[in-house]
């Protein structure tokens, strides 16, 4: 006895059936991503969280999946076929629909599931409108309606969080500008309000040191703009910026602002909040996590301790000692006897070291350099002022760091160094 299956069509002849929803495991599997736009920029950094083996196929990529260089493969190219043996999974994001189909096609004749960005029917698979909460994740299939499934994710997500159901225009979504500090990198620090803040976005407007996987969980309708400042690379000026949020705003579009750390700790945050002053543009800030503190809890050094440092001190270092525009008198921070907390300071961390010496700090001053705070690649290099350089050039650091100096860092980590309050022995490494 033979069993006929009927599928239900559109008018083209494609199948009409509803998906099956499931959960990839993507763990060490390779992933191709074809296309290094902006819709590839808000999927790629939720799939290199799955822990997914991401390469990356364009001939041009934005700034900040530049910056994505060393935790995926970019393949600089035009596409070819064989980009995609041996691929588990296949997103065709390019603005091209026939290099779009091309790579549905491989995709379909490997037995790969691919997910196309222009044609969700012309691929095997979609993508959900994906939220979390703790160690839940709501996926939302809305039958090729994006914006209903990111409304109704939204809901879902900001009920879980709130712990009551809400509609989804119980947001703000008058015109204006929400100034947003996103913490300092992991999406679990950001505040309920910066999520609140990016459900009711029209624009977003997000640097390179945002929580990048919040981006993959904005509706279609969001338009990502991205002002990434890559160090010694391509860097949007602030006053594009200022530029870029005020007009949106004049247009009648509610404009996030989306950075890490916090708005107003060498964020230029009030540079923004005075240009929609002066355009007479609504202006709101959400505060963020500053990684200045919450960086070094997260390794476990505190900034103050009872008996070793009554004060801490936050300096930006992207400008050297000595240098004509520096505000900082570094003669009298060597004098202090507290913590001092330096952020993008990776450059010029030799040349500070060194000052601090020269001025009566000890050389034997624990240092703590964690490098990523709060990522997945995150890391801590243990030093001292004296010998700082040269372990910065050992253990190839590069920014993003916040540098930690003083006896705090001996206290966290006594196995390294000698007990701060037991006298000022040298520091053991």
């Amino acid at each position: 006895m033979s069993t006929t299956h009927h599928r239900l069509g559109t008018d083209d002849g494609r199948a009409d059936h509803h998906p099956y929803l499931a959960g990839l495991v993507l763990t060490d599997r390779k992933v191709v991503v074809v296309g290094g736009g902006h819709v590839a920029q808000r999927r790629v950094p939720a799939l290199i969280a799955t822990g997914a083996l991401v390469t990356l196929v364009s001939p041009e990529v934005t700034p900040a999946i530049e910056g994505l260089a060393g935790e995926l493969t970019l393949v600089l190219r035009d596409f070819s076929e064989p980009d995609l043996d041996g691929a588990w999974y296949v997103l065709a994001a390019t603005d091209d629909p026939e290099v779009n189909a091309r790579v549905a096609a491989a995709a379909e004749a490997r037995h790969t599931f691919c997910v196309r960005s222009d044609d969700a029917l012309g691929g095997s698979a979609w993508t959900p409108a994906v939220g979390h909460h703790g160690s839940v994740t709501v996926g939302v299939l809305g039958d090729r309606e994006p914006q209903k499934s990111a409304a109704l994710r939204d809901d879902i997500v900001t009920a879980l969080r709130d712990g009551q159901l809400t509609a989804s225009d119980a947001l703000d979504r008058s015109p204006g500008v929400v100034l947003v500090g996103g913490g300092p990198g992991e999406p679990d620090f950001v505040t309920v309000a910066a999520r609140h803040a990016l459900a009711s976005a029209d624009v977003v407007v997000a640097d390179r040191l945002a929580p990048r996987e919040l981006l993959d969980g904005l509706g279609p309708h969001v338009e990502l703009i991205d002002v990434a400042k890559l160090p010694r690379g391509r860097s949007a000026s602030q006053d594009h910026i200022n530029e870029v949020i005020v007009e949106r705003a004049r247009a009648g579009k509610r404009v996030v602002r989306f950075k890490g750390g916090d708005n107003f700790v060498f964020g230029r945050g009030y540079e923004e909040l005075l240009a929609c002053a002066a355009a007479d543009v609504p202006v709101t800030v959400v505060p963020g996590l500053t990684s200045a503190i919450a960086v070094p809890a997260r390794v476990g050094i505190p900034v103050t301790h009872r008996g070793v440092a009554h004060e801490f001190t936050v300096i930006s270092g992207h400008i050297p000692p000595g240098h004509p525009d520096s505000l900082v008198s570094w003669e009298s921070v060597a004098g202090l006897r507290g913590t001092l907390v330096l952020l993008m300071a990776v450059d010029n961390a030799p040349a500070i070291a060194a000052t601090l010496v020269e001025h009566g700090r000890r050389a034997d001053t624990p240092v703590a350099v964690i490098v990523d705070g709060t990522m997945p690649t995150e890391r801590t290099v243990l030093s001292t002022l004296g010998g700082l350089a040269a372990d910065l050039a050992a253990h190839q650091v590069v920014p993003p760091a916040i540098i930690v100096i003083g006896d705090v860092v001996a206290v966290a980590r006594p196995d390294h160094y000698a007990d701060p309050r037991a006298g000022h022995g040298p520091a053991r490494g």
